[in-house]
């Protein structure tokens, strides 16, 4: 052994939240989904200083000028206009904020009364543990964009009761997931051990059952956050969302639809752009999932 060699190595132990880390980035398909979400996530946040044009500034000199690759297209408006010679890159950067941002808004809420309802519903037992998991059956048994468009129907059009309705049909879907995990997880050797030791529930929740819940947490949540966007946009084209010109996803392309054949690109442009955001969304959920599989085991 070499002269002043250190007998007692000292070891440094990786915490779990590095542990995920390294196995998430070494999934390609995770950090191409998390690169494309830290994208739509900055045009969502700086989307008024990326935008070159204001979202509802006309041009009426170039009324359905084609995407600038086209022979007839113009650097100028890179993703071409619509019928009102709108620019197209503007109205989706813009587009960005009013679908992914009110998505991740939507979702947020119903996390925290979802995950709030079902942590006290999987910690309770009797009565109350029994009545909550029927009514959330009875619940989960109708679609997220149904409910949905039945509170739009109550609450009436536009984009703020559009919201509301998402949230309000997305926090069943997050009490039942995380009543379920917390429900199993009460189940366990441990924390009839701290239960026995004397523990009160603070102390089981706090560090027996949260611990465990990332998974269900993770996976619930990419799982909302794309239910929330496919329902925005849904609403939107059936015109009980945002209501024009606001540059929603789902309000361009049902606005749009008379023009597939004329100009194209005012169709496949918004469509292209819920397709990417959800595709990310999952991938980057999918991604996490398996890493965060892999350390716990």
């Amino acid at each position: 052994m070499p002269r002043g060699g250190n007998i007692y190595p000292e070891v440094q132990v990786r915490s779990p939240r590095e542990l995920t880390w390294g196995v998430f980035r070494r999934n390609t398909l995770a950090m191409i989904g998390l690169w494309g979400l830290g994208l739509l996530s900055i045009l969502t946040l700086l989307a008024p200083w990326i935008a070159p044009y204001a979202p509802y500034e006309q041009f009426t000199q170039v009324l359905l000028m084609p995407p600038s690759w086209a022979d007839e297209g113009n650097v100028d408006f890179f993703l071409g206009t619509d019928d009102l010679g709108r620019d197209m890159l503007s109205r989706l950067v813009f587009g960005a904020r009013l679908t992914f941002g009110n998505g991740v808004l939507a979702v947020l809420v119903a996390l925290l009364v979802g995950g709030g309802i079902g942590i006290i519903g999987g910690m309770s037992k009797g009565y109350k543990a029994s009545i909550l998991n029927h009514f959330l059956d009875t619940l989960l048994s109708i679609p997220s964009l149904l409910l949905a468009i039945i509170f739009v129907a109550i609450l009436g059009p536009g984009l703020f009761n559009t919201l509301i309705a998402i949230t309000l049909a997305l926090t069943p879907q997050f009490t039942r997931a995380i009543y379920n995990a917390v429900s199993d997880e009460m189940q366990k050797e441990y924390l009839t051990a701290l239960r026995l030791d004397g523990g009160t529930r603070w102390h089981m929740l706090r560090y027996g059952v949260l611990p465990n819940l990332s998974d269900t947490i993770v996976s619930q949540t990419t799982r909302g956050l794309s239910a929330a966007i496919l329902d925005i946009t849904a609403v939107g084209f059936l015109g009980l969302g945002a209501q024009p010109p606001k540059p929603e996803w789902g309000t361009m392309l049902a606005d749009a639809m008379e023009l597939v054949f004329i100009a194209p690109w005012t169709v496949a442009l918004p469509g292209l752009a819920i397709l990417l955001s959800v595709l990310v969304i999952n991938m980057v959920g999918e991604g996490l999932r398996q890493a965060i599989n892999e350390v716990m085991d």
